[in-house]
């Protein structure tokens, strides 16, 4: 089995507080070992997820980029900070995506889907994301312009997944998973309210369902697949004291990633990763990193080195 990474947000941590940090998971071993904590003063802490913890996760030859809210970090393998870079459009980042020479992430604070040059090392691209009469409506522009696209969350885009035939969107408002091919965006499948990872699968979507606590694939046509989410004892969980759903609770689905053709990882709060089995329709392995009610796991990759740090 391989080894995972996986970062986390800590909802609802207090200053003083770490609010995320980095995983790596011995599958074989069912061991976790936390290589990065996320406790920087530097944010905002208003409600929910917000500017805490680590998002998504990319790779590109021997660095490891790893998402924050608003600021795209660099490591080493061995997870020696590299560089970090900062752009006013990018805000409340989500995942990310390589594809080619670039980064996508997603801004989720301003609507946009931003791209990062790997080889120039700047933030080259944008894509605003609006609703109009007939869908969605993608604006490129430019994030070194001083006259981009205004604040906003209208969509609240959490997602991006890019392929040879295009770069596949979604957010909790969206209404479904969307693709953009260079020139239009249209919609490949309707997603209900609340989603993450949303992503094309075989014939259909694979995607979590954070408002149901289900992990799900939906083909084009036949049976779709579920798979609930890990709950655990309450008596069990720790920092119970602050649960309040609009902050943290347990069995919100997030994070995902393909270990083989028909065997997926999801993520979950308190900070779990289960395997399913989509073929046998089976949950094969489940392991916890905290039982911190507050502790979410947010982006989960299969790691690519041979090597350990």
């Amino acid at each position: 089995m391989p080894t995972l990474i996986a970062t986390s947000v800590v909802r609802g941590s207090r200053q003083g507080e770490s609010h995320g940090g980095v995983y790596l998971v011995d599958l074989d071993r069912q061991r976790a070992r936390r290589v990065v904590d996320w406790d920087t003063m530097d944010i905002d802490w208003q409600g929910r997820g917000w500017d805490r913890g680590l998002r998504g996760i990319a790779f590109d030859g021997e660095r490891v980029f790893v998402a924050a809210s608003d600021e795209l970090f660099v490591y080493s393998p061995q997870f020696e900070l590299v560089a970090s870079y900062r752009n006013p459009y990018l805000k409340h980042c989500h995942e990310i995506s390589r594809y080619r020479r670039r980064l996508y992430l997603t801004s989720t604070g301003f609507d946009s889907i931003l791209g990062f040059d790997l080889d120039q090392g700047t933030f080259a691209w944008g894509l605003h994301v609006s609703r109009d009469v007939k869908g969605l409506r993608g604006v490129p522009f430019r994030p070194t312009a001083r006259h981009g696209p205004g604040p906003g969350n209208q969509l609240h885009l959490n997602s991006v997944f890019c392929q040879a035939d295009g770069m596949y969107f979604s957010g909790l408002h969206s209404a479904g998973l969307h693709c953009y091919t260079g020139r239009h965006i249209h919609k490949v499948a309707d997603l209900p309210a609340g989603t993450h990872n949303a992503r094309p699968y075989q014939d259909g979507v694979l995607f979590n369902d954070s408002e149901k606590n289900l992990l799900r694939f939906v083909p084009r046509q036949g049976q779709q697949k579920a798979f609930r989410v890990p709950f655990y004892n309450p008596r069990l969980l720790t920092h119970t004291d602050l649960d309040d759903s609009r902050i943290a609770r347990q069995g919100f689905g997030r994070g995902l990633c393909l270990l083989q053709e028909n065997l997926v990882a999801a993520g979950s709060s308190p900070s779990t990763i289960t395997l399913h089995d989509l073929d046998a329709m089976q949950t094969t392995l489940s392991i916890n990193l905290s039982m911190d009610v507050r502790n979410a796991i947010h982006g989960l990759e299969v790691w690519p080195y041979d090597e350990l740090p």
